[in-house]
C-alpha cells in the first residue's frame, strides 16, 4: 500500500456494462494490478473510492459491488463532467488510479432482524445495490425486504438484470419499479417514487428504510416516510457533497463539524437533523 492515502494505486478496467439506453451510465469492473492489493482491498457497503484518469483528474465514486463477493470491485458511473466523461471513453484494458476506500458505511448491525425498505432513484441505485446484494447474500439475517426504485423512463433504469431477474428470486423479497414516463413497451407503474411509495403502504413496524437518490427525491421520500410512520432513527440516507481529498483535509465537503468524506456519506435522519442547514 502507498505511504500516503492521497497516492492512487494503479488498476485496470476489466469489463464495462452499459446500464441505460443512452449509455450515459455504465458499470466498470476493475482490479488492482498488484494482486496483493486486490486481496487486501477491504471495503463496506456504502463506502466510496477516488478514481482517476491519469492526466485528466479524479472523482469520488460509490462502490456498487458488495464485499460479500470477493475479487470483484465495481463502480457505476454517470457522465457528469470532465473526469467521468474520460472514464466513459475508456475501454477494457485501460489503466486508472484508485484510492480508498473512504467514508463510513451502511449500519448493517442496526438492520439485522429488521424488515428492510430500500428506496432508490436514477443511478443512485448504485450504492444501494452494494447493500442490497450484501443483505441478500445473508438473507436469513433479515426480515421482509422491499426494493422501491424509479427512473425518468424505462431506458433510464439501471441494473435491470438485478431488478427483473436476480432480486426477484429471493424469498420474501419484493421489487417495485416505477418510471416518470412510460413508453410503448412499458407495462409497469408510472409515477414519481414518493407517491408510489405511499401507495405501497409499507409497514414501519420493525423496519429500517434506506434511501438514495437525487436530493429533491430524497426530500420528498423523507416526507412520505414520515407519513407512513417511520421515525427519524428508522431512516438511513446518504449526503451528496463535493468530495475532493477523501480524508477530511481539504474542507470541500464539511457541513458544520462533519466531513462527508470521513463522517459520511451515510447518515441516519436523526444525525442529519443535528447538522446545520448548509446542505
Amino acid at each position: 500500500m502507498p505511504e500516503s492515502p492521497l497516492i492512487p494505486l494503479v488498476g485496470t478496467i476489466d469489463k464495462i456494462t452499459s446500464e441505460t439506453a443512452a449509455s450515459d451510465i455504465k458499470t466498470f469492473q476493475v482490479s488492482f494490478d498488484d494482486p496483493a492489493v486486490m486481496d487486501n482491498f477491504n471495503y463496506q457497503s456504502g463506502q466510496c473510492a477516488m478514481l482517476s484518469m491519469f492526466g485528466v483528474g479524479e472523482s469520488m465514486i460509490s462502490i456498487t459491488s458488495t464485499p460479500t463477493r470477493k475479487g470483484v470491485i465495481e463502480f457505476c458511473i454517470k457522465k457528469t463532467g470532465r473526469v467521468t466523461d474520460a472514464i466513459h471513453e475508456a475501454v477494457a484494458g485501460q489503466k486508472l488510479g484508485i484510492r480508498g476506500p473512504y467514508g463510513n458505511h451502511f449500519p448493517l448491525e442496526m438492520m439485522k432482524g429488521k424488515n428492510l425498505l430500500f428506496i432508490g432513484g436514477g443511478f443512485a441505485l448504485a450504492p444501494l445495490r452494494s447493500l442490497i446484494n450484501n443483505v441478500l447474500d445473508n438473507r436469513k439475517e433479515y426480515g421482509r425486504i422491499d426494493i422501491v426504485y424509479g427512473a425518468r423512463s424505462p431506458g433510464d433504469l439501471c441494473f435491470k438484470y438485478e431488478l427483473f431477474e436476480n432480486w426477484t428470486k429471493y424469498e420474501n423479497t419484493g421489487v417495485h419499479v416505477t418510471v416518470d414516463r412510460g413508453d410503448d413497451k412499458w407495462t409497469g407503474p408510472v409515477g414519481f417514487v414518493p407517491p408510489y411509495l405511499e401507495s405501497l403502504n409499507p409497514s414501519a413496524k420493525d423496519s429500517v428504510a434506506i434511501t438514495c437518490g437525487p436530493p429533491i427525491m430524497i426530500k420528498m421520500v423523507l416526507q412520505s416516510l414520515s407519513k407512513l410512520g417511520f421515525a427519524d432513527d428508522q431512516v438511513v440516507t446518504t449526503l451528496e457533497m463535493k468530495m475532493q481529498c477523501g480524508v477530511g483535509k481539504c474542507g470541500r465537503c464539511n457541513v458544520g463539524g462533519k466531513y462527508v468524506c470521513v463522517d459520511g456519506p451515510v447518515f441516519t435522519l436523526t444525525q442529519l437533523k443535528q447538522l446545520p442547514p448548509e446542505f
